[in-house]
C-alpha cells in the first residue's frame, strides 16, 4: 500500500482552506515529503503526521512557492532534533537556490544543525529498494531542471500459504527464504522451489506527483498506468492563453493526461483561487471521469482492490475552498 496526504494544494499564495503546495508520500516506514511551501511545517503537525523518521524532501523546482518552507523546517530541527540528516533532492537549479535560502539565509554561514545533503536529481532512478523504488522524470514548466517523481511498488509473487502447508513447509526462517528466491531442503531431505509456493507476478501499486505544468503531451509515458496521478489544475479552459503566458495548464489538459495515461485515479492540486470546485471537475470529469480536486489534509490510501480517500480535519461535505476571489494564480517567483 502506498498513501499520499496532502498538506498544501493552492497555487502561488495561500488561501483561507488551502496552504501552499506540500504532499507527503508514505510507504511502510519511509516518508517522502514532495516540495516544502511556506507554513509546511504547521501543516505536517495538524495533519499529526509529525515530524519523525522525515528526513528526505523531494523538490519539483525552484520556484518559491514550492520550497520557503524549509527554511522553517530546518530551523525546527535545529531546536527539536527530530531527524540527524536531512536529503533535498532536486535539480541543479533548484539545489542552488535552495542553498541561498538555507545557508545564505537561514543559516547564514553557521554550522548546520543536522547534516543537509543536497541531492542532484537527474531524469531515472533516484531511489530503489528489492521492493519500492523512486523514479524522477523532466517536466515542461518555466525554465529548467523541473521534475516530477513517480513512487512505485515492485511486482511481487504472493505467497500461497495453503500450497506450502500441503507441501509440509514450516513457518519461519524457510518460508522467508522461499519469498526471497531461495529453494529450500526440508527436515525430511525434500527440495522445495519457490515456484512451487509463490504465485504470479502482482503489480504493486504506484503515484506520481507531476509538479507545476506548462504541457502535458510529453508525459503520458511517463505517468502511464499509474494508480494515482496528482496534477496540476491551476487554470481553467477558458484562460488557456493566460495558462500559456504563465507556463501552467488547464484542468481540461490534465484530464486528457490522466485518460492517455490510462490512470486509475486523478487528483488535483496546485489551485487558483479564481475558479469553484464545481467548475474544476465539470471541465475534467467529461474527459476523465475518475477526477477528484484535492484538499489539504486530504489523506488517499492506494491498494490493488481500492483508493480510499479520508479529511480527518473536515467537518461536513461542503465544498472546501469553494469561494471566488480575485487573483490569477499563476503568478510563481
Amino acid at each position: 500500500m502506498l498513501e499520499l496526504v496532502f498538506l498544501g494544494t493552492a497555487a502561488s499564495a495561500p488561501s483561507i482552506q488551502r496552504g501552499l503546495p506540500a504532499q507527503m508520500v508514505l510507504y511502510r516506514d519511509e516518508r517522502f515529503l514532495v516540495d516544502c511551501g511556506e507554513g509546511t511545517q504547521r501543516q505536517i503537525l495538524r495533519s499529526g503526521l509529525g515530524f519523525r523518521r522525515l528526513n528526505r524532501v523531494l523538490l519539483t523546482h525552484g520556484h518559491l512557492d514550492h520550497i520557503l518552507g524549509l527554511g522553517g523546517l530546518i530551523s525546527t530541527f535545529s531546536r527539536w532534533e527530530a531527524v540527524e540528516d536531512l536529503e533535498i533532492y532536486g535539480a541543479r537549479r533548484t539545489l542552488d537556490r535552495v542553498n541561498d535560502l538555507v545557508f545564505g539565509v537561514v543559516l547564514r554561514g553557521a554550522r548546520p544543525p543536522v547534516g543537509i545533503d543536497l541531492v542532484d536529481v537527474k531524469p531515472g532512478v533516484l531511489l530503489e529498494s528489492p521492493e519500492f523504488e523512486v523514479t524522477a522524470f523532466s517536466v515542461q514548466h518555466r525554465g529548467p531542471g523541473c521534475l516530477g517523481y513517480r513512487f512505485s511498488e515492485k511486482a511481487r509473487r504472493p505467497f500461497l500459504a495453503e500450497r506450502a502447508e500441503a507441501l509440509g513447509v514450516p513457518p519461519g526462517p524457510v518460508r522467508r527464504d522461499l519469498v526471497n528466491g531461495q529453494t529450500v531442503t526440508l527436515a525430511d531431505g525434500r527440495t522445495v522451489a519457490p515456484d512451487d509456493v509463490l504465485g504470479p507476478d502482482r503489480p504493486g501499486v504506484s503515484i506520481a506527483v507531476t509538479g507545476d505544468l506548462g504541457q502535458v503531451e510529453d508525459l503520458v509515458d511517463a505517468v502511464r498506468g499509474v494508480d494515482l496521478l496528482v496534477c496540476e489544475a491551476t487554470y481553467l479552459a477558458r484562460d488557456r492563453e493566460m495558462a500559456r503566458r504563465f507556463g501552467h495548464i488547464t484542468a481540461e489538459q490534465g484530464a486528457w493526461l490522466a485518460r492517455e495515461a490510462g490512470v486509475r485515479m486523478l487528483v488535483f492540486n496546485h489551485l487558483s483561487q479564481r475558479y469553484r470546485i464545481r467548475e474544476i471537475l465539470g471541465e475534467a470529469q467529461p474527459i476523465f471521469e475518475s477526477t477528484v480536486v484535492a484538499r489539504d489534509f486530504d489523506r488517499f490510501a492506494v491498494t490493488r482492490e481500492r483508493i480510499v480517500m479520508t479529511n480527518q480535519q473536515l467537518q461536513d461535505d461542503s465544498e472546501l475552498g469553494d469561494v471566488r476571489v480575485d487573483g490569477d494564480g499563476g503568478v510563481d517567483i
